[in-house]
């Protein structure tokens, strides 16, 4: 049986460098999040790339969180995400998110 454990709360990094407002209203809480390594990343070497259900890649987690996800999801472990909620800030969609490792 697998189960989820719940790694860590943070917000997408990077939502303001994407075109969001197209895709906004369709974020909703309790969307499903896939996270994918991107070593290649000319800015940091652990990023860590989020996208919505529809591949739409909405940002990051922040650089200041993921080592430890980035060294988990190197060792094939499965990491995805979960949206908590979102608000606009001026430009900026603030997205939070939470993070989950599925252990089988």
């Amino acid at each position: 049986f697998a189960r989820e454990i719940m790694l860590i709360e943070c917000h997408i990094a990077g939502t303001s460098y994407r075109d969001v407002k197209a895709i906004e209203p369709s974020l909703l809480p309790g969307a499903f999040l896939a996270l994918k390594r991107e070593p290649q990343n000319p800015h940091d070497a652990l990023a860590i790339m989020i996208f919505d259900e529809s591949g739409h890649h909405l940002g990051y987690v922040p650089r200041a969180k993921n080592e430890a996800l980035a060294r988990l999801m190197d060792a094939g472990k499965l990491l995805f995400g979960r949206l908590e909620s979102k608000e606009w800030v001026g430009d900026w969609l603030r997205v939070d998110t939470r993070l989950y490792l599925r252990d089988f």
